[in-house]
């Protein structure tokens, strides 16, 4: 345990600061800032051999296990009943977004050569709810640590950009506030970032795009599971077992969902276990933008840059049609 608080503490005082800069500038949510963190620290050649060395073994567990109970007490943040709440026809469109995003995200991913599980990486972040949703499937088909890179380098770019882009296409789109919310809620990766550019159109549009992103991140479950099971049949690895079909922490992600969903919970509970998901998503993400290396990407990461911007325009748009659908 010693050999990991060093990175440990590194990465929570990472997450402390990622909480100040929010609170200095509103606008940019924790978790991206924690990731621009972690990668702007990454950067740093003096950092380097810190960060490979004495801070790795606690970054590595930043970013894996912290990450994996974050995505738990994430499942506190969704109720089924708000979710029902859509009606039947946002709810499917929103889970059309999702899988339409993933799957044609995958494949042009596969279309273009990314190596390794570099597709469904990015897909996931894409599609379902950033870096959070990277980490998770990279635990499941068992990543490596730098396939997660490019993927997470991604979601942060476009998720950034989102905020200022969205907001000004708002108006000359036609939508109203709630149409706002809506687009936002299916179109965004993170929620952070939802929240962030939702904002911008008062509380009615803030209160739509938050539960309809999280809709899109009840879909975490299912998709890993299914992504889980494939990865089980293509398991050839004779030196340990294949990946669980259902994962430990999405079996407890969804125990959190139906607990919010059936049991009245208190309203301080709620909020102090959010504070701590936030805090710990912070921690791992700061840790996972770490073991970004620009230099890298610039050279290596032309044709995922090529797959992250048209999956970002490709669930935008489908947002958009699902905003007239509904």
């Amino acid at each position: 345990m010693r050999e990991r608080m060093p990175g440990l503490v590194v990465a929570a005082s990472a997450a402390l600061v990622s909480w100040l800069v929010h609170l200095a500038v509103p606008a940019v949510p924790i978790l991206t800032a924690a990731v621009a963190l972690g990668i702007v620290v990454g950067q740093v050649p003096a950092l380097q051999p810190v960060l490979e060395g004495r801070l790795a073994p606690g970054l590595r567990i930043a970013s894996r296990r912290l990450l994996r109970l974050g995505i738990v007490l994430l499942g506190l943040k969704l109720s089924l009943v708000d979710i029902a709440g859509l009606g039947w026809v946002t709810i499917v469109t929103t889970l059309g977004v999702v899988v339409v995003t993933f799957v044609g995200t995958i494949g042009l991913g596969r279309a273009l050569g990314l190596p390794g599980h570099q597709p469904v990486l990015v897909a996931s972040g894409f599609s379902i709810c950033g870096a959070s949703a990277i980490g998770a499937m990279a635990a499941t088909v068992r990543a490596k640590d730098e396939e997660q890179a490019v993927p997470i380098a991604l979601v942060t770019l476009c998720g950034t950009l989102a905020i200022a882009v969205l907001p000004a296409l708002w108006h000359p789109l036609g939508l109203s506030a709630t149409g706002f919310g809506h687009w936002v809620g299916a179109g965004v990766h993170d929620v952070g970032q939802v929240v962030a550019t939702a904002q911008l159109a008062g509380p009615t549009a803030l209160a739509v795009a938050v539960v309809v992103k999280l809709t899109r991140v009840l879909m975490l479950a299912p998709i890993v599971a299914i992504t889980a099971a494939v990865e089980r049949r293509r398991a050839i690895e004779p030196s340990g077992p294949p990946p669980a079909i259902v994962p430990l922490f999405i079996a407890g992600f969804l125990a959190a969902v139906l607990l919010n969903t059936f049991v009245p919970l208190p309203e301080w509970l709620l909020t102090g276990t959010d504070w701590v998901q936030t805090a710990l998503l912070a921690t791992a993400l700061f840790a996972l933008g770490a073991s970004i290396r620009v230099g890298e990407l610039v050279h290596t990461g032309w044709r995922a840059l090529i797959v992250g911007l048209t999956s970002w325009v490709l669930v935008a748009a489908l947002a958009y049609g699902a905003v007239l659908l509904g």
